[in-house]
């Protein structure tokens, strides 16, 4: 077909249906996009489903939050910090500025712009302004000192100049207090004091997504500052403190990551078959799995035939998230303590430990690509698909051979960018954050998560391939 770069609505219509028979699509995906954007909606043609097993696997691509650690606790608590200090409302020690049964659908597993967006709509109306203008005041304090990731650094400073407040960086007390090699909180609050006085028109929030922009500097300014604390090793105290029980933690794998991980790059073979009682074990912390025990006992029968095939055919694997590097990087190194603390425990024939444990030391050693938001754009981020394409084209996996990837992603957005990138293996593995998604665009929704995928299903692949 001839695809004219200028087209009139009934040429643009003919162009849709021929791309989408060419594809095979049947179902779309419409995407509405941040406030600041031209076009309100994207659409997007999404392969039929990968219901059946398959022949060929190649590749792997999971979604990091939800999917491969769980992280989800710090972001909701960020957004619920976020909503108290514009606010006026304190949020720890029980006391809540969300309704958090009503409003976790909407803030997990999208981008932060449209996580802040649902909130600013809905608590708008207990808005304080002086709340607000204090805590940006401070977030971006915070940000210009403190604050590790340069990309946030950038964002704040343009926010400066579009708030109205290209002076502010200008002033004596602020330059004496950016130009300082230590930081004290106290005075950080009595310059944010001092500049909602010095300035008391501003920041200039003109606009919804003004006021959604500045929310976000909120937002990250204590995310940051949480993954600050874990990263030199106060993890244990600050998880303790936000989770109100001592022993949880903000960050840690999801149930069976490190056996799934092991297996699927072919580094545990026929030793795979060891795990089975362990998998069988964590599958009973997923409660509302439909793994039978009849096909849960015929899984761990195929354990071994599983590790054998994929020691022959190890996977290409993608991490894919929608946070910023920085972030990533953090979570995922915190992850992977454990993951290698785990896999040492493991009974297993020492020079497979050994290989386990080397790639284990560093998340970049088991990785075939790690995809950030940072590769993108937040206006580009899921349920759009771009990042999932990148992660194909990072390990060079060919249009034609996207039928022998699988994808596994916990979010209604995750599922939804899953199959607008041309995956049709999309896996859905819930957990209570994202219980209440729509996940029906995906080709499976596996309520016991990777374990459930390894014992019921095999990895998706055909029983005459492993048997």
């Amino acid at each position: 077909m001839n695809t004219p770069k200028f087209a009139g609505l009934t040429e643009s219509q003919d162009v849709l249906q021929q791309m989408s028979a060419d594809l095979g699509a049947t179902e779309f995906t419409i995407v509405a996009n941040p406030s600041y954007i031209y076009r309100p909606y994207d659409i997007y043609p999404m392969p039929p489903k990968t219901v059946n097993p398959v022949r060929k696997l190649v590749a792997i691509v999971k979604d990091m939050d939800g999917t491969t650690t769980t992280t989800e606790e710090l972001c909701v608590h960020s957004l619920e910090y976020m909503v108290g200090k514009i606010s006026g409302k304190k949020v720890e020690h029980g006391c809540h500025a969300i309704n958090r049964k009503e409003d976790l659908p909407h803030i997990i597993g999208n981008s932060t712009t449209k996580h802040v967006e649902y909130l600013i709509e809905k608590y708008h109306e207990g808005i304080e302004s002086d709340a607000f203008r204090h805590s940006w005041f401070d977030a971006v304090l915070w940000t210009l000192t403190e604050g590790k990731d340069p990309g946030r650094r950038d964002e704040v400073i343009a926010n400066i100049q579009n708030f109205g407040l290209g002076d502010m960086l200008k002033e004596d007390s602020v330059r004496k207090f950016l130009s300082a090699q230590t930081f004290d909180k106290k005075e950080r609050d009595w310059l944010s004091a001092a500049l909602l006085h010095l300035y008391p028109n501003l920041p200039r929030l003109e606009s919804f997504a003004d006021t959604v922009r500045a929310a976000i500097d909120i937002y990250y300014q204590r995310y940051h500052e949480i993954l600050g604390l874990i990263a030199h090793g106060r993890g244990d105290s600050i998880s303790a403190k936000i989770l109100e029980k001592p022993g949880t933690h903000l960050i840690e794998p999801m149930p069976g990551v490190a056996i799934f991980l092991a297996a699927v790059k072919g580094w545990l073979g026929e030793h795979l078959s060891l795990f089975g009682e362990e998998l069988k074990e964590l599958l009973k912390l997923r409660p509302k799995s439909e793994a039978l025990p009849s096909e849960v006992e015929r899984g761990i029968g195929r354990l071994a035939g599983l590790g054998r095939w994929l020691a022959l055919h190890p996977l290409q694997v993608a991490i894919v998230t929608s946070s910023i590097e920085y972030e990533a990087r953090i979570v995922l190194t915190e992850v992977f303590k454990i993951l290698y603390r785990d896999a040492a425990s493991w009974d297993i024939p020492s020079e497979k430990k050994e290989i386990i444990l080397s790639h284990f030391t560093e998340f970049s050693k088991t990785y075939d690509a790690f995809i950030t938001a940072s590769d993108s754009s937040e206006i580009r981020l899921k349920p759009h698909p771009d990042l999932y394409s990148i992660a194909m084209h990072r390990m060079g996996v060919k249009r034609e051979h996207y039928n022998a990837v699988a994808g596994f992603e916990d979010s209604e957005s995750g599922v939804r960018a899953l199959r607008a990138s041309g995956i049709g293996l999309c896996v859905a593995v819930p957990f209570p954050f994202t219980q209440g998604h729509d996940l029906t665009a995906a080709a499976h929704i596996l309520h016991g998560g990777l374990p459930e995928t390894l014992l019921k299903y095999s990895l998706f692949l055909e029983p005459s391939l492993i048997e």
